[in-house]
């Protein structure tokens, strides 16, 4: 923890910000809009699959969209910019609030979508792997932090504000808060960003004056590449179906929880409420995953992060007691916690940090719309006849072949 205390009191206010940007996400995110469905349901009178619908239509319009808007964040000043997309989050918690027909309805999923999940998790990722060099993994393990503490707080207090309040005044209040206190929080946290991109500028400068010596001190990648480049690298969409399972997998199983929980015979309350345990194991692998990058590299170490998760699926396969819930998720919170980290540090070692934004938009759209193929997949398994502890083994075949495209296209970057 020595060296975490060290990065937080060397660069404060630069890692609070990538910290509070990844937990101010959540209000875009699937666990959180979740607890929203049933009250959404039953005001508009949508069934499962209409609800269901609703909600992939606005994600893959946000996917379609973030190659686009993601992009910008190479070509606008990060302080701006991430005003711009809080801005753009206020827009959507507040716009919820005032829809009364299904088209509207999609409209605001999608804002909540691309607000959210999109670009907020998109400048906390883009913003840590390009300023931070040989502390890369520390400080994308601080945004992986951030996403764990909005995962095991806000569920609950929706839950509980829904239940005050009713769904649409508890989505005003998460706009009020956004613009209130996450914004001018945000810009202060940010103030004098202009000196460390200075100094960004300054290290590229020197990169490409001298790749060789730059490339004994630093993990990444000396060639900045650019996006066209990388869509044109066979290696690119080997990677590709590994990095977007986690995404794809988390998503469709915390959408169905619930539905688990009927199957196996628990109740509801005692599921949701090990999230907590979930966010807690999450943290505390993120945390150590990052001392891990620093001292490997994300390269060595993503062949092996879908594993956690792919024993995850097969104990609930294999065991119906109600205490397989806790190694349950515990291997959901370790590969949560390994996957993200790793793979946010991986970016800058295989493809380079000038064009970082371009290239991971195009990866936030796969992640996007892996999100919303995730749930969809299983649900169609489930209307087939199959028990969701029977579908979760197509996904396990699923990762381990993700495993096997990983290990294949990262030899691709052993020599650069």
């Amino acid at each position: 923890m020595t060296a975490y205390w060290q990065l937080l009191r060397d660069h404060t206010r630069f890692a609070g910000f990538g910290l509070i940007i990844a937990f101010t996400s959540s209000f875009g995110q699937t666990y959180f809009i979740g607890i929203f469905g049933q009250p959404i349901q039953q005001d508009f009178g949508l069934s499962h699959t209409q609800w269901g619908g609703i909600y992939m239509a606005g994600t893959l319009l946000s996917a379609l969209l973030l190659p686009v808007t993601g992009k910008w964040i190479d070509q606008i000043a990060l302080p701006r910019y991430t005003l711009l997309v809080l801005l753009l989050l206020v827009l959507a918690c507040l716009f919820i609030t005032q829809v009364h027909s299904i088209w509207w309805l999609v409209a605001g999923v999608f804002l909540l979508r691309q607000s959210g999940q999109g670009l907020m998790s998109h400048v906390a990722y883009t913003s840590m792997g390009r300023y931070f060099d040989q502390q890369r993994g520390k400080a994308t393990a601080l945004v992986a932090v951030g996403f764990a503490m909005g995962e095991a707080v806000l569920p609950l207090l929706a839950v509980l504000s829904i239940a005050a309040i009713g769904w649409r005044s508890s989505y005003m209040v998460a706009g009020g808060l956004v613009l209130l206190l996450v914004t001018p929080l945000s810009m202060w946290l940010l103030r004098g960003h202009h000196k460390r991109h200075q100094e960004y500028k300054q290290q590229l400068l020197r990169q490409e004056d001298n790749k060789r010596n730059i490339a004994v001190v630093s993990k990444a990648n000396p060639h900045s590449w650019q996006r066209r480049e990388v869509l044109l690298d066979y290696r690119f969409y080997l990677l590709v179906p590994g990095l977007s399972a986690i995404s794809m997998i988390s998503t469709a199983m915390f959408f169905h929880h619930l539905n688990l929980a009927d199957e196996k015979g628990w109740s509801h309350t005692f599921l949701t409420g090990n999230y907590l345990l979930y966010s807690l194991v999450a943290i505390s692998v993120a945390i150590i995953t990052g001392q891990l990058v620093d001292r490997f590299s994300a390269r060595t170490l993503m062949p092996y992060t879908l594993l956690p998760l792919a024993m995850a699926l097969s104990i609930i396969n294999l065991i119906d007691d109600y205490w397989v819930i806790w190694p349950y998720f515990i291997l959901l919170g370790v590969g949560n916690g390994f996957a993200q980290t790793t793979q946010a540090a991986l970016w800058p070692e295989c493809y380079g940090v000038r064009y970082l934004g371009a290239i991971k938009s195009v990866f936030w759209t796969l992640v996007v719309f892996a999100s919303a193929l995730g749930p969809v997949w299983l649900g169609l398994m489930m209307d087939k006849g199959f028990l969701l502890q029977e579908a979760v083994l197509s996904m396990v075949a699923y990762l381990l072949f993700a495993t096997g495209l990983m290990v294949i296209g990262l030899r691709g970057f052993g020599h650069r």
